[in-house]
């Protein structure tokens, strides 16, 4: 079973309430022909994804209200991950490569003592080890250390192909996966907030970085184990969240 589909399946109550998830019943309306071709023609749209979404879940769903075919959007967010998503309809696709390519902010959380295979909370934790020796000294020394280029191995549960195959699809199998480690630049990681065994974080890193590998690394620094718990990307680039939509603020905006 694929990692999307086992999250939905986990989560199915939670997407069923969603009023505006995408295949859920929502009201439908008619768009204003001026407005429709200039999605048509191309614009730039930033979106707030909520939780439980995937990214390709959001393009479904404007594609439906904008009914436009062209439309991408420039960097995956995990469904557990909420946050910043770009979004590019008409000539504005031709620069989903180049916004790709940009900075990205994260703001998110850590639970220490136990991993998961998914390195976040798609897993049930396992291995449950003490924490209660880490220092906020600890936590930032050990932070120290990712700063900087590293070479740093992808989650097994990843979108990513391996001769031509998904990862999560290879790992779903059981297939023995090796993999080799991509350097990814940390320009900055920094302890926000500590309440045990929660510990909250702000990176600021290059393209390619997946956090959750962040998160099991950094349990193995601090030598208690980590996975992700929470994670919104606030920046990509220029771009900030403050300045991003909700759907329910972009449907209003279309009927309005």
């Amino acid at each position: 079973m694929a990692r999307r589909e086992t999250y939905r399946f986990k989560n199915k109550e939670a997407l069923q309430n969603d009023e505006t998830f995408p295949g859920n019943t929502v009201a439908r309306f008619e768009i204003d022909p001026v407005i429709r071709q200039g999605f048509e023609e191309g614009k730039l749209l930033l979106i707030d994804k909520p939780l439980h979404w995937t990214s390709f879940d959001i393009i479904r769903k404007l594609r439906a209200l904008l009914r436009i075919r062209k439309i991408g959007h420039a960097g995956t967010l995990d469904p557990l991950a909420t946050g910043l998503l770009i979004v590019c309809t008409g000539k504005f696709t031709k620069r989903i490569n180049e916004y790709m390519a940009d900075e990205k902010q994260y703001t998110g959380q850590f639970t220490l003592g136990a991993v998961t295979a998914t390195f976040d909370m798609e897993g049930e934790p396992e291995q449950q080890k003490d924490y209660s020796y880490v220092t906020d000294e600890l936590l930032n020394v050990a932070a120290k250390k990712f700063i900087g280029e590293i070479g740093q191995l992808p989650p097994v549960y990843s979108a990513i192909k391996k001769d031509g195959v998904r990862l999560y699809k290879m790992a779903r199998r059981g297939e023995d996966i090796e993999l080799q480690p991509r350097k990814v630049i940390i320009n900055n990681f920094e302890i926000t907030k500590v309440d045990l065994p929660i510990v909250e974080f702000k990176v600021v890193c290059s393209t390619g970085t997946y956090i959750r590998s962040l998160a099991n690394d950094f349990g193995i620094a601090l030598g208690c184990g980590a996975y992700l718990s929470k994670l919104c990307r606030t920046r990509i680039g220029t771009l900030v969240l403050e300045d991003a939509q909700t759907i329910e603020q972009f449907v209003q905006s279309l009927e309005r």
